[in-house]
């Protein structure tokens, strides 16, 4: 018991040490921040992001998160860089460079390289007198006390700030550019997150079942209705085919204890006046937002005004929007 104790004190440790650096890059950001993002927003090329080390792996998820985001962003190892691959760099292009000292000896090959080339070089530095910081031709200093690791050896801190500057410079960049949710659809088609963003309720309503009755229809009707087209309700129609109501499983299960005499019940006296509607448009998460809003399992999906079709839970949990 009191190892389990001494392990979630050293978890809190940690955690609070990496939260007050990150809090601490607030106090720190200056006029050089908001350089680079003009900087790179104003620039012909890409962005190219380097590092040696745990630096070089956070460098390659800042290139990750650029890119999902509207920022064209490549990933170049700094060992080699130096070693070949320096001519994947453009004059254009805006370098940035991550290194905790500054001081790698890579980086001190690296960085007058860069400059030979004519690429802006941005360090992300955690100390500002540093060899890279002092090179640089824009410094992005993220500083703090000390790793989270009880040596103070292993990068754990310095990588999370790292990593949260990265962050920091993305959302600008994807906020100056009016970056949408439509234009990240576009770059996530694949998985439960695409779905959440390209998916609409037109798709999810094309493969189903149409259940109506009109409003005289008897219990009958009503029940076969619903148990054929197997989504667990039925809308209900006035003479013009407008919605005017909807009947679940759950009203037919009110209704035994309501009516004495089955074979005078119509559609009419059974319904929920007003059903929850969506258009035929609109993203399948907002029909799951809808339903968690309402409670409910089934929207009365519309086009124009029209009836199209209901919208299940099952069919959100089939494409793994839930």
């Amino acid at each position: 018991m009191k190892l389990a104790k001494n392990i979630k004190l050293s978890a809190i440790k940690v955690l609070q040490n990496e939260a007050e650096a990150i809090q601490g890059l607030i106090h720190q950001l200056d006029s050089q921040f908001e350089e680079v993002v003009h900087l790179i927003l104003n620039s012909s090329g890409r962005v190219v992001v380097t590092g040696i080390g745990k630096s070089a792996l956070i460098a390659g998820k800042i290139v990750a998160t650029f890119n999902s985001t509207g920022t064209p962003a490549l990933f170049l190892h700094a060992a080699d860089a130096i070693h070949g691959d320096l001519g994947m760099i453009k004059p254009e292009d805006v370098v940035i460079c991550l290194s905790k000292s500054g001081n790698t000896p890579e980086i001190k090959v690296l960085a007058p390289l860069l400059k030979r080339l004519g690429s802006k070089l941005v360090a992300l530095v955690s100390q500002r007198d540093s060899y890279l910081a002092q090179h640089a031709d824009y410094v992005l200093f993220a500083g703090f006390k000390a790793e989270a690791c009880p040596n103070n050896l292993a990068p754990t801190t310095s990588t999370a700030v790292h990593m949260a500057m990265g962050d920091a410079l993305a959302v600008c960049l994807l906020e100056a550019r009016g970056f949408s949710a439509e234009d990240f659809a576009r770059y996530h088609p694949g998985g439960s997150l695409g779905k959440q963003l390209y998916l609409t309720v037109s798709d999810l309503v094309t493969g189903n079942q149409r259940p109506s009755v009109h409003l005289e229809a008897d219990l009958k009707e009503v029940i076969l209705e619903i148990s054929s087209k197997r989504l667990g309700a039925t809308v209900v129609l006035d003479p013009s085919d407008q919605v005017v109501g909807i009947i679940t499983d759950g009203d037919l299960r009110r209704m035994l204890g309501k009516y004495s005499d089955l074979e005078k019940v119509k559609a009419k006296d059974i319904m929920t006046l007003n059903p929850k509607t969506i258009a035929v448009s609109d993203y399948a998460i907002r029909a799951l937002n809808q339903m968690k809003l309402f409670n409910i399992t089934q929207l009365v999906a519309l086009e124009e005004g029209n009836y199209k079709g209901l919208v299940h839970i099952h069919d959100l949990m089939k494409e793994g929007i839930v």
